[in-house]
């Protein structure tokens, strides 16, 4: 019998709640989508906001435009409106949502309309979808209006059908996140009835929009493109659905797509459309960057930068792979991500360097992606840019500078070799240029190594090889050599220089490696926030020169202004708001970003695996690269894990503290209750007796020796609780002052004179014994405790010896008995506070040999416990003193 197993995964039911509830803190994104303006989607938001305010939900506006027209504005007077918020740009006023306003007033539902909008600069967001999201994320539903053509990926191609370019867009992940979306569809007819009625714009606008952006056909294309997005979107969440509800059915194959693109502008159709592609087939999607020895210019690293960033607002992740071999690093990462259908733009670049080179990258692609589907893309290219896009020179990075240095140096050379010719002959003169070529291919680019391997070649045919002076070479060995010379300098100067820059490739890659290896080095011993917040701003400072502003939460797990390190930084009151923003929603803000970008800095989060650490505010001069972006976020990580190892060392440090702390109450509690309630029975019980009835004398002596025995054990409980809080709140100080020690000894018998009846004592105090200085009072205590605890432990009728002598400035006092003395395991732990012995008899608290240890450390000296060779105990305390030198030479 066949057992099927269908059981859910724990880790994958595990996921699903912990996304469900993520999703249940945010608030729900409803978009009524349409395909132009016109169709009526402000107004159905209005409507349905309204049918919901009747069922009582609290609904406001946050932002709605009615274009003056007389039912939708009917509509909004129905509704809260919070006052928007002006901004000066330029000359004028513009006035925004105001988002700080509608997060204060917090509303189950809020309208905002025109989800694509550009905010005006000073607002906190450069886009109106970035509000949206803040919104969203502090638990308060949206309803907001969106026309197929601001959607990212279909940006180009409404582009296309229409002629217009849409400047206002909305990445592709936002409307993917919403959770309903309600199509307002009109057809094409109805659609132009309303504009020639002026139900959308004005007679005179409506004439002109109609001539242009209206045309049937186009709005039949993008009625079609907005119906077919919400098929697709539909048909993803009933796919969804049933694999989320374990429900058997046709599934499509696992679709893994790979879009493969480079520093072209050609690239950002690509992605779009690869993004279509994806989004059509349910399919998941990466994107993959090869940088090669190829040496950007500055426009097309800004190219690469902009192809980068729309991959992730498309919602693509993105790779950077570092390859000389683009197919082969194609195929490779394919394989290794399971990849299903690569995506690739046709190549329709020629050059001259593209001449030279072997196999063509599409087929060489097809050949060696295996069982792996490869789409190609082709790019339209303006009929008055094809010739320049099929033949043109490469490009190149070298300035003027370095092709003026490469000419005088060849020209210099040739002269030192002309005025040698004749020793050295011709054909040396080769050798010499050709070295001169590859030396120089080591400091210079490629082209000026190409002017270097012509311009040598040039010269050695016209002044050195017979006949001078002309180009013309008679001896087909010249001939041949002139023709070798000029290959092997080409190719020698170029592939020397390939070297060389991936070389640099190399080493930057592992000066990177090496910095985060010293960091994670120095991150791992250290210790303490302080340490590790002076060790992340050096390595800021030194790999990146940049100067740092790192601000981390308190123990109250709340975001703190404090700046954590000494820095040049000072940031206002608007920017420490910016800063605390930066830290509640986990995402960088400031200069170089779209979320508040007036500000001279740029805050990043520090986020650690499960917790919100604090921000760090860097002042840039330029915008980071792809490769320092990655090196900065990956510096950021590991800092930011450290902060968190940290927090949470303090965290189990607290928690620690706080279980001792509950342990020594439950333990002291425990033991004061036992010890309080036993002298408290006896003098209740003994003053009950006197009281009630009339004994002997003899009785009665006995009843007040008992109730005095009481008072005493309970007085010393007292006193061992006040010293024990001295001790614990450092207000111990001892005042040293002359002492004799007999007067120390004669103290503690007479204080224990009952208790050491049953024992033969024995008081050891040299002759010559000098006076020494202590604090009569907290010693006394000492002596006090350890012979009473000597009492309570050795057996009746045993010794008990107390010795006293000084050496060496020292003051030394043993206490010795011949009791059962203590298991080698407890000897370290004989002074903890509350420590009883395993084999201890009932009765007492535990603090009397804590005491005797704090008062001890107080005048700097030591005792310790160990057992004695025959059996017993012996105490050693030891103390620094001063003596009288009048006693000290005493016989």
């Amino acid at each position: 019998m066949e057992y099927n197993d269908d059981r859910p995964n724990p880790d994958e039911l595990l996921a699903s709640l912990i996304h469900e509830e993520e999703k249940s803190k945010r608030g729900k994104l409803k978009i009524f989508f349409g395909m132009c303006a016109g169709v009526g989607k402000t107004y159905t938001m209005l409507q349905t906001a309204h049918a919901e305010k009747l069922k009582g939900s609290d609904i406001i506006i946050g932002y709605v435009e009615t274009h003056n027209r007389k039912e939708t504005a009917m509509l909004a007077d129905n509704f809260e409106t919070i006052p928007r918020k002006s901004y000066a740009y330029k000359t004028t006023q513009v006035e925004e949502m105001d988002l700080d306003a509608i997060l204060e007033r917090k509303p189950q539902i809020v309208l905002v309309d025109e989800l694509a909008h550009t905010n005006a600069p000073g607002s906190r967001h450069a886009k109106r979808y970035h509000d949206v999201q803040e919104i969203l994320e502090n638990g308060i539903n949206v309803y907001t209006t969106l026309n197929v053509q601001h959607l990212e990926s279909r940006s180009e191609t409404v582009a296309q059908i229409t002629g217009i370019i849409v400047r206002e867009t909305v990445p592709d992940e936002i409307f993917e996140i919403a959770d309903e979306v309600e199509v307002i569809d009109l057809t094409p007819d109805e659609l132009l009835q309303r504009l020639a009625e002026g139900k959308v714009y004005k007679p005179e606008r409506s004439k002109e929009a109609i001539e242009n952006f209206f045309r049937k056909g186009n709005i039949t294309a993008l009625r079609e493109m907005a119906l077919r997005i919400v098929a697709d979107r539909v048909d993803r969440q009933l796919h969804d659905y049933l694999q989320h509800k374990r429900i058997k059915g046709p599934w499509k194959s696992g679709l893994h797509l790979l879009v493969a693109f480079d520093y072209r502008q050609q690239s950002t159709r690509l992605l779009r459309w690869a993004k279509n592609l994806s989004y059509s087939m349910g399919a998941n999607i990466q994107a993959v960057y090869i940088e090669t020895l190829h040496k950007l210019t500055p426009k097309e690293r800004e190219q690469l930068d902009k192809n980068i960033k729309l991959a992730k607002q498309l919602g693509i992740k993105v790779r950077i792979i570092t390859n000389n071999d683009v197919v082969k690093a194609i195929v490779n990462f394919a394989q290794q991500e399971n990849i299903t259908h690569i995506i690739v733009g046709k190549p329709r670049i020629r050059n001259l360097v593209s001449m030279f080179m072997l196999g063509n990258f599409v087929n060489r692609l097809i050949r060696f992606s295996g069982d792996i589907d490869v789409y190609i893309l082709g790019a339209d290219s303006h009929s008055k840019d094809r010739f320049k896009k099929k033949v043109s020179i490469p490009s190149y990075t070298s300035n003027i500078r370095q092709y003026l240095i490469i000419t005088l140096l060849v020209i210099l050379t040739s002269g030192l070799c002309y005025l040698v010719k004749d020793i050295i002959g011709y054909q040396v003169v080769s050798f010499g240029l050709l070295f001169l070529v590859s030396i120089l291919a080591l400091f210079f680019g490629t082209g000026p190594i190409l002017l270097a391997a012509s311009l040598s070649a040039v010269i050695w045919d016209y002044f050195f090889i017979p006949p001078q002076f002309t180009f013309h070479i008679n001896n087909p060995v010249d001939v041949l050599m002139f023709i070798m010379f000029f290959i092997i300098a080409l190719l020698n100067g170029i592939l020397t220089s390939r070297v060389r820059r991936q070389e640099k490739k190399i080493r930057i890659r592992e000066e990177r490696t090496d910095a985060l290896y010293q960091l994670i080095k120095e991150l791992t011993v250290a210790t303490g926030i302080e340490e590790v917040s002076r060790i992340a701003v050096r390595y800021i400072q030194k790999y990146f020169n940049l100067d740092c502003a790192i601000l981390l939460k308190n123990d109250l797990n709340q975001f703190d202004n404090h700046i954590l390190n000494e820095t040049k930084i000072n940031l206002s009151i608007n920017e420490l708001s910016i800063a605390a923003w930066v830290y509640k929603h986990s995402s960088k803000a400031g200069k170089y970003t779209d979320t508040l970008p007036s500000t001279d800095y740029t805050f990043y989060p520090l986020t650690g695996n499960n917790d919100k650490i604090g921000v760090v505010a860097v002042n840039h001069s330029q915008i980071f690269t792809q490769g320092e972006e990655q090196f900065w976020d990956a510096f950021l990580s590991h800092i930011s894990g450290k902060f968190e190892r940290e927090f949470l060392r303090h965290t189990a440090k607290t928690a620690y503290l706080l279980n001792e702390s509950d342990k020594l109450h439950k333990t002291l509690f425990n033991s004061i209750s036992h010890e309080l309630r036993i002298p408290v029975a006896t003098i209740m019980g003994a003053s009950d007796t006197l009281m009630t009835q009339d004994y002997p004398d003899e009785t009665k002596s006995k009843l007040y020796a008992e109730i005095n025995t009481a008072s005493i054990r309970l007085n010393r409980l007292i006193e061992n609780l006040l010293n024990m809080s001295r001790l614990e709140s450092g207000r111990i100080s001892p005042r040293p002052d002359w002492c004799d020690v007999h007067d120390l000894a004669n103290s503690i018998t007479e204080s224990l004179k009952q208790e050491l009846l049953p024992f033969k004592l024995s008081m050891v105090i040299p002759a010559n014994m000098p006076l020494v200085t202590i604090d009569f009072g907290l010693i006394e205590q000492v002596l006090y405790n350890l012979v009473l605890n000597a009492t309570q432990h050795a057996p009746a009728g045993s010794r008990l010896r107390i010795k006293f002598f000084y050496d060496n400035g020292f003051l030394t006092i043993q206490i010795m008995d011949r009791g059962d003395g203590f298991p080698p395991a407890e000897l370290s732990s004989v002074f903890n506070k509350f420590y009883r012995g395993k084999e201890a008899q009932a009765g007492g608290t535990g603090l009397g040999l804590s005491i005797v240890k704090g008062f001890v450390e107080a005048h700097h000296g030591t005792v310790n416990a160990a057992n004695r060779q025959n059996g017993g105990a012996i105490f050693t305390v030891k103390i620094p003193v001063k003596i009288s030198n009048s006693t000290q030479s005493a016989p």
